[in-house]
């Protein structure tokens, strides 16, 4: 078997796993944590798959795989202030959303708190940089600030195609799956806050102990297995898509 076709398969197998993570999470969501909690068939096939989860997790896999694998120590003023900008933002943002009147608008947001942002990154990088010079600590000095980095990338993926997709799903299809025009930090009701920050710590979860375990399992299968399973998930999959998001019979 040709080496493309073989990653090919790879890469859709990595899909079709993630699409049906996306589909239980999506599907428990509504269930369990948001009114009017009943079960939902998040998505528009049929079938258990959300293919936007799918795409995101491969593309992210594709992407951020190599850099995973690499070292990015603290005592890099790049990474230090990209690392602690994040980190801090996190905490600052998810303590507003929390303890203040909610804020739809991130214009008003940045009006707002935005000064007390910047303070706030000023003062974490300062200390932690005056830390790290003045520290002898070999173990500190290496700290790998790879998983931080990789979270920030992911966020931002995430968001991207959340926000594509949706634009997509309106303006072609004309489908709104979600709606997030009363939510925390929602631009032009297609992402927000919330959403954005779980895509980025479920997709740091999955990328670090899911992937590894999904590398483990295409390693053990023989090329034939993984043919056979690629076959047996892609055609009712795109007869799926063919059916219901393009002829739109159902």
């Amino acid at each position: 078997m040709k080496t493309k076709l073989k990653k090919f398969i790879e890469y859709y197998l990595i899909f079709c796993i993630y699409a049906l993570i996306g589909w239980l999470y999506e599907v428990l969501w509504m269930r369990f944590v948001v009114s009017p909690h009943k079960w939902i068939n998040r998505g528009v096939l049929i079938g258990p798959f959300l293919p936007i989860y799918g795409f995101g997790m491969l593309l992210l896999y594709v992407l951020l795989w190599k850099t995973m694998q690499r070292k990015h120590p603290i005592t890099n003023i790049n990474y230090r202030l990209i690392a602690l900008t994040t980190f801090t933002t996190f905490i600052y943002t998810t303590i507003v959303e929390y303890t203040t009147p909610k804020i739809y608008n991130v214009i008003d947001y940045f009006k707002n708190y935005g000064l007390g942002l910047i303070i706030i990154n000023i003062v974490v990088f300062t200390i932690v940089s005056i830390i790290i010079s003045k520290s002898k600590d070999k173990e500190l000095k290496n700290y790998n600030l790879t998983v931080i980095l990789i979270f920030l990338a992911i966020w931002i993926i995430a968001t991207v195609i959340e926000y594509l997709s949706h634009f997509v799903m309106d303006k072609y299809f004309h489908i709104i799956l979600w709606d997030y025009t009363k939510d925390f930090l929602n631009v032009n009701k297609r992402i927000n806050w919330d959403a954005s920050r779980n895509f980025a710590i479920g997709g740091t979860f999955l990328s670090y102990i899911v992937q590894p375990f999904i590398n483990k399992l295409l390693k053990i299968l023989k090329e034939n297995q993984k043919t056979n399973i690629a076959l047996i998930l892609g055609i009712p999959m795109i007869f799926d898509f063919v059916l219901h998001v393009i002829l739109k019979i159902i």
